[in-house]
């Protein structure tokens, strides 16, 4: 019989080379719950307007990378272009 093995998330490869990427790259959070809220349901939004057939075409290509990229920053809680610009909508917190 095969067994099965769960792993916590923090054994995963993919999410301890996330943090090796983070560590050296100082990436640090720059953005709050409320903004990926929002992107995320801009993404999905975009997502729907593509599979369902409303947008198609080199636009719905676009309108579904878009989405890809705003899920990942929203998972992620780092957004580069905010970083480049100096903005960060994550609250402050206190030491």
């Amino acid at each position: 019989m095969y067994t099965l093995y769960f792993y916590s998330v923090r054994h995963c490869k993919i999410y301890t080379f996330y943090k090796q990427i983070k560590k050296f790259s100082g990436m640090k959070k720059n953005m709050g719950s409320a903004d990926r809220m929002i992107r995320i349901v801009v993404a999905i939004i975009l997502a729907a307007l593509y599979f369902t057939g409303t947008v198609t075409g080199t636009l719905g290509i676009v309108l579904v990378v878009i989405a890809g990229v705003f899920t990942l920053t929203s998972v992620i809680s780092f957004c580069p272009l905010y970083s480049i610009v100096g903005l960060s909508t994550c609250p402050v917190q206190k030491n």
